[in-house]
């Protein structure tokens, strides 16, 4: 079992809300919670329960957003007819809200809580399923995300000392925001594998992003074809990220667990199972202890089938934290499934599993040129394996 977990979850989190019809509806969040809580995944002797969150400090959002656009955002919340097209307000991606300012901050205080709960040897590992705003940039809001938590929590770590920060992205979107952010800093190595841009927002996350001319190699970014599934992306994934957090050898390891790469979301176009992402959990879990001494700090992201996955794929996410993991053939308590069904009036899913079994087919093995995902792989390897001293391909193919 692992050390004490921490599980971040305050209900004012729900007022992260860009009203009726948006995709990120605060209910993702709001039912993965209930059904941990279900399966008694926060009872756990080591489960560690944080609430009573703060909202994060202007100090705190000045690290890695402009003081002009937090201006605003603070504008913006009190005035719901407010548009600012250049720095991303009033679209129909980011519409503006009253209090946006305030619930906004307070995601990123969320996630800033859990990273100093690991930092400070609180936690080993901590967990806020409502941040993984990954998209908002410096200056401006974007695909749904107002400030970007993920880079404020990992501006604070580096103000705080640290020398190697990993971050691994494995929504369905390119993780922009955070990369931006970090393109020119070498102690932060930016991971993200995510569907090619050629077919999805936000049009970014080519292999070529390699990193600033004082980072090279510190962006990797692996861009799988549209329709890439459990076996291929599983394979895409342990073909590159292990090697690089292997040779960068963080002291934090933060990860973004959008689960929009499921082949029910609405929103993209991959192909994944909820047994395909949980695999993604446990190796992620294991890479923390084998490269990052066990500090380790997940969030959220995207996911936009609110009953079918998000629930399920999120309660999979605090369970391997807590080195408690769910039985993929467990059924969801029935108290689980009565509220669903009176809150949505739909029907979730009974058990915890797609019913699927992959398994990541090892790259060095062999590989083939013709193969797309294989292709993907190789453009990455080649990009930024050099810079870590790494050999991009193998003496090994199947044809």
């Amino acid at each position: 079992m692992s050390e004490k977990v921490a599980v971040v979850w305050d209900d004012r989190l729900g007022a992260y809300d860009f009203g009726p019809g948006h995709p990120l509806a605060p209910i993702r969040v709001q039912l993965a919670m209930r059904l941990a809580i279900d399966l008694g995944l926060l009872e756990l002797p080591n489960a560690l329960a944080l609430g009573d969150l703060q909202p994060a400090t202007m100090t705190d959002l000045h690290r890695v957003h402009d003081p002009a656009y937090v201006a605003a955002v603070q504008q913006a919340s009190l005035d719901p007819t407010f548009i600012d097209i250049a720095r991303g307000l009033g679209t129909s991606d980011d519409p503006v809200f009253a209090g946006m300012h305030d619930a906004a901050a307070r995601v990123a205080g969320a996630t800033l809580t859990a990273t100093q709960a690991v930092h400070g040897g609180q936690a080993e590992h901590a967990v806020n399923l409502a941040g993984g705003l990954h998209h908002a940039m410096p200056g401006s809001a974007s695909g749904f995300c107002i400030y970007n938590d993920i880079g404020v929590a990992i501006a604070w770590l580096l103000d705080q000392g640290a020398e190697r920060v990993a971050y691994v992205d494995v929504d369905v979107h390119h993780g922009d925001g955070v990369q931006a952010m970090f393109w020119n800093d070498p102690r932060v190595v930016t991971m993200s594998i995510h569907e090619s841009p050629r077919t999805l927002f936000p049009g970014t996350g080519s292999p070529q992003e390699i990193g600033g001319a004082n980072a090279q190699g510190t962006a990797v970014n692996l861009a799988l074809p549209s329709g890439t599934g459990d076996q291929g992306w599983l394979r895409a994934f342990h073909a590159v990220v292990p090697q690089i957090l292997e040779a960068f050898q963080p002291q934090f390891l933060v990860t973004q667990h959008g689960v929009d790469t499921h082949a029910d979301d609405p929103l993209a176009h991959l192909n994944l199972s909820i047994d395909g992402q949980r695999m993604s959990y446990q190796a992620l879990h294991r890479w923390s202890h084998r490269f990052a001494s066990g500090r380790w700090v997940a969030v959220g992201g995207g996911g936009y089938s609110w009953v079918n996955v998000v629930p399920r794929a999120w309660s999979h996410l605090i369970a391997e934290a807590l080195a408690a993991p769910i039985d993929p053939q467990s059924e969801l308590p029935d108290s689980y499934l009565d509220f669903v069904l009176s809150r949505l009036g739909e029907h979730s899913p009974r058990t915890m599993t797609d019913g699927r079994t992959p398994w990541p087919k090892p790259f060095d093995d062999g590989y083939s040129i013709d193969d797309p995902v294989d292709q993907a792989i190789l453009e990455t390897r080649r990009a930024v394996f050099d810079f870590w001293g790494l050999e991009a391909e193998t003496d090994q193919w199947n044809w």
